[in-house]
């Protein structure tokens, strides 16, 4: 039995996690933390009783093996700092974390031996779309991604966007993207080393991404949809187990798969 707990329960992928870990035998969800909360008032509302309610990093005590993080770009970096320094293991769902910080956490985990999976994507139809772009960018090297998102999502582009990009350099190396006049200021999207990257915010988008290369006389579009948040716990269900035998802080689910 894996002990767990829920940082940042309250939000829509943190309900479905509890949800998940609930339902799942292998899982005990011991532990859910939410900054700000009324815990008194929170106390009974949906959760065992069995399961701690805190609303600040310094009132946890715990005896979780893994620490479920959804809250926000702004908080993640400290929560899972915290986890990794108390000997929880971490599954990262948030995203906004920058390379630099994601080193550190990875450094930490070593010297703690506490290793996690740090995750951009729990959808297993995004994981395969990073790994089919980055073998079609061997040999179609000119492209774009678009990711769109439900307008509620605070950091852009996606983690999911970032890693697609990240691994798509890996193959193909730097190479300019074609110079344009913008005549509105930041139309052609951000730039990873020449791969453009163009984020969508709107209302009934959930997550969604289309990477998208052209060559000589053809193209090919390869293009991912998640309708339904319940979709990433299948991901989630992966990495529990994972992350609570890891010595080392991974980064990307593909790398457990």
């Amino acid at each position: 039995m894996i002990k767990v707990l829920v940082a940042g329960f309250m939000g829509s992928m943190g309900q479905k996690t509890v949800q998940m870990v609930n339902e799942n035998d292998d899982f005990e969800l011991v532990g859910a933390y939410n900054p700000g909360i009324d815990v008194a008032h929170m106390q009974g509302m949906g959760l065992s009783n069995n399961v701690k309610l805190f609303s600040s990093l310094d009132d946890i005590e715990t005896d979780a093996d893994v620490w479920v993080d959804f809250t926000i770009p702004s908080a993640v970096f400290g929560n899972v700092k915290f986890a990794i320094e108390h000997g929880i293991h971490p599954v990262v769902g948030t995203s906004g974390m920058t390379t630099d910080q994601v080193n550190q956490l990875q450094d930490l985990a070593a010297q703690k031996h506490v290793g996690g999976i740090i995750a951009p994507n729990f959808g297993l139809s995004a994981v395969l779309l990073m790994k089919f772009a980055k073998e079609a960018a061997k040999y179609m090297p000119d492209v774009e991604i678009i990711e769109m998102h439900h307008d509620d999502k605070l950091d852009a582009p996606s983690g999911t966007a970032m890693s697609t990009a990240q691994m798509i350099s890996e193959v193909r190396g730097d190479k300019p993207a074609p110079k344009s006049e913008e005549s509105l200021k930041g139309v052609r999207g951000g730039d990873y080393h020449g791969i453009k990257i163009h984020a969508v915010r709107l209302p009934g988008y959930v997550a969604h991404e289309q990477v998208l290369f052209g060559g000589k006389g053809e193209a090919l579009t390869i293009r991912q949809d998640s309708f339904d948040r319940g979709s990433f716990m299948n991901g989630v269900k992966l990495a529990i187990p994972a992350a609570a035998k890891a010595t080392d802080l991974i980064f990307g689910l593909e790398n457990i798969l």
